[in-house]
């Protein structure tokens, strides 16, 4: 194939994924007018294409609230703040539609990008609004737009039809008199002038070499972010050099720094007819691949694909070195994380008996959750972590000899995102596929989103199940993207009331995801209770009760101080039962009577747990009230940690005599949570004497 460029023997090397680019359209006129944090944006197709879906997102901390579209589109909001725009009736060349949104804050601009019915990027850019003025702005003094911009402000650009590379004459009447300017290619700056007496300008720019020869917008923008703009078809660079001469080896639009899941456009010169080799080196100096490029005869190449870095795509240094035959040069570029929470195991497989030991950094100041998963699912450790300023963190696990051998899963959470961290034991681990819906619960008829993450290119099955455990409908075969990502609607038409579960497999291995469908907040009465009254640290907590039958419930745990440690959304099933077994106290947490709120609607229930201070290594004991069981009265809870293998528990009368002698085995966690009923007891005080295989411990009790 032809035109090969580097983006391609990047993508080779390091097992990047390449999206065809001649889904790329040259002519996709997007513009836009804002007053405060109100936007409408216009889409223009001036291609041969037809635009079948648009998407729309923010940054710099900026968000959408809402959103409008014409008739016969829908909208989509996703969990990354990502406005998905589809239609069955496509916008056809020289056809145009408009979208309305608002923003939580006045923003900078709207990222867009323009796609075609197999969800092939036809274009991509931003649009920076046009700010209409108001009578209160219009008086504003100092830098306005009644001051520097009007309606009567025109610039024009010598010459009209210009090319990428070449210089322009922007000459502009009717600004504010002495006033300064920014110019725009695009979003990118390009350069600055200031205005006579009269308010006429007249300047020379350079249009940049990287430059897309496309439809461009040329825009004056004033210090207050207002702006005047026309837009002009730039023409290919000229070439001012004969075939015969020598074009410098250049490549352009390569980062220093990447993330995964970025994608890269990247373009360069060679000299003409000729091959460009690349050999291609990692992070430890081993040469990965080498590749070649063919070059035009006009001594360009430019990608025919752009690169997308997938999300497994090993982090560190990576360097080409290219040569045409005639020089050499040089390009490096480093994979970092963009992620909120970055965290990895310090190896990514472990022996049985070894301590699993994980590092890396998440929001500072706030709490992060962990959980770790065996092979099978199961939860065998989990805590609350408060990160410091830093944002860096560490924990760890130690396995045992009898632990199973396969890949463990450690689920962090830190608000409303949450990531997943493999680490093999035994063997090197591999990757599931997981899934996370945008939300919880939906409205019947609304469209839910579900967001996969998993290996490249893998082929998994979709199936969900219904309230009365049958399924929907057929599974459902879906091809993640090059990146390992995938995202998948479900259409909740004629979907009734209740709890469903998705189901996504592959092989042998599957995930679940639990939605609702149609629930609201409740107005009867709520009922919570936890299974014991003292905990300590790192214990789970299982918090039960009753209310009405499929709500939406919120339960928030707060500290002694009243500080929110987590809320979690949650429901009722269909008989009222709430059952939420996600919560835990802290590692470090302080001791104290803690707080659980569980709240729908205006009703709620809070109640109190005592945590206790930490524990000291070795056996711990503790003696509690429980239950009355009718007919046999008032029950005891015996709870023991620290403990190994199979525990001996003996209850011991004030003369010596043994009461009772019990036998539990300890849980992986050390743990043993067990009800006791003193049947024919004599009330007075009690030795209770715990023994384990290792270690020996005593306390006393009293029964009344």
């Amino acid at each position: 194939m032809g035109g090969i460029c580097l983006s391609i023997i990047l993508l080779v090397s390091i097992g990047l994924i390449i999206i065809p680019s001649n889904a790329y359209a040259e002519e996709i006129n997007v513009q836009s007018i804002a007053l405060d944090e109100t936007a409408i944006i216009e889409v223009i197709n001036d291609s041969s294409e037809n635009i079948d879906s648009f998407r729309i997102w923010l940054g710099g901390g900026v968000s959408f609230k809402s959103f409008k579209t014409e008739e016969g589109w829908t909208g989509e909001s996703t969990q990354q703040g990502t406005i998905i725009f589809t239609s069955s009736n496509p916008i056809k060349p020289d056809e145009s539609v408009k979208f309305g949104v608002k923003t939580d804050k006045i923003s900078s601009g709207i990222n867009w990008k323009a796609l075609d019915k197999e969800g092939k990027q036809l274009d991509i850019g931003k649009v920076l609004p046009d700010t209409i003025q108001t009578t209160e702005s219009k008086n504003q003094p100092n830098g306005n737009s009644s001051i520097s911009m009007s309606d009567e402000s025109i610039f024009r650009i010598v010459p009209e039809k210009p090319n990428v590379g070449s210089s322009i004459r922007v000459t502009g009447d009717k600004f504010g008199a002495s006033q300064e300017f920014d110019f725009y290619v695009n979003t990118k700056k390009i350069g600055s002038f200031q205005t006579d007496k009269d308010g006429h300008f007249m300047t020379t720019m350079k249009i940049p070499e990287d430059q897309a020869a496309k439809r461009t917008d040329f825009k004056v923008m004033n210090k207050a972010g207002e702006e005047k703009k026309i837009s002009l078809r730039i023409g290919e660079i000229e070439s001012r050099i004969p075939v015969s001469d020598n074009i410098k080896l250049t490549i352009q639009g390569m980062p220093k720094i990447v993330h995964r899941g970025d994608s890269l456009n990247i373009s360069g010169t060679a000299q003409p007819n000729s091959a460009v080799t690349a050999k291609i080196t990692n992070f430890e100096g081993e040469i990965i691949n080498t590749t070649t490029a063919e070059v035009d005869s006009k001594g360009n190449w430019k990608p025919e694909e752009s690169v997308v870095i997938p999300l497994d795509a090993p982090f560190g240094e990576y360097s080409a070195v290219l040569s045409d035959g005639r020089e050499e040069i040089e390009v490096e570029w480093r994979i970092e994380s963009n992620k909120v929470i970055n965290i990895a195991p310090s190896n990514s497989r472990y022996e049985a008996g070894e301590t699993m030991k994980f590092e890396g950094s998440a929001v500072p100041e706030k709490s992060l959750e962990v959980v770790l998963e065996d092979p099978l699912g199961k939860e065998i450790f989990s805590d609350i972590i408060q990160v410091d300023k830093t944002g860096e963190l560490e924990f760890e696990y130690a396995t045992e000899q009898i632990s199973l051998e396969g890949t463990y899963t450690v689920v962090a959470t830190q608000e409303k995102h949450k990531e997943f961290i493999f680490v093999g034991l035994g063997q090197s681990p591999t990757i599931p596929v997981n899934l996370e819906f945008d939300k919880l619960n939906y409205k019947s008829g609304e469209t839910a989103v579900i967001s996969l993450i998993g290996k490249a290119s893998d082929i998994v099955s979709l199936l969900v199940i219904d309230p009365s455990d049958k399924p929907t409908g057929e599974a459902i075969s879906i091809t993640l993207q090059p990146d390992g990502r995938g995202l998948h609607s479900i259409k909740l038409d004629g979907y009734t009331s209740g709890v469903y579960t998705a189901v996504i497999s592959k092989g042998n291995t599957q995930s679940t995801e639990i939605f609702t469908v149609g629930l609201q907040t409740g107005s009867g009465e709520i009922e919570i209770k936890t299974t014991k009254i003292g905990y300590h640290p790192k214990d789970s907590i299982l918090i039960l009760g009753d209310t009405s039958a499929n709500i939406l419930l919120d339960i928030i745990m707060m500290d002694p101080d009243g500080n929110v440690v987590k809320t979690k959304e949650t429901f009722s099933d269909k008989n009222g039962k709430i059952s939420e077994s996600s919560f835990r106290v802290p590692s470090d947490a302080e001791s104290g009577m803690w707080t659980i709120n569980a709240k729908s609607g205006p009703n709620f229930h809070k109640i109190e747990i005592e945590v206790l201070q930490s524990l000291e290594k070795g056996l711990v004991i503790e003696v509690t009230g429980g239950e009355d069981i009718p007919g046999y009265g008032k029950t005891l809870n015996i709870h023991v940690l620290g403990a190994s293998q199979t525990v001996e528990i003996e209850i011991i009368a004030e003369d010596g005599e043994i009461v009772e002698t019990l036998q539990f085995p300890a849980s992986g966690e050390g743990e043993i949570n067990q009800p006791w009923i003193p049947r024919d007891i004599e009330p007075g005080t009690y030795t209770i004497k715990v023994s384990d295989a290792f270690n020996t411990a005593e306390s006393t009790f009293e029964i009344q």
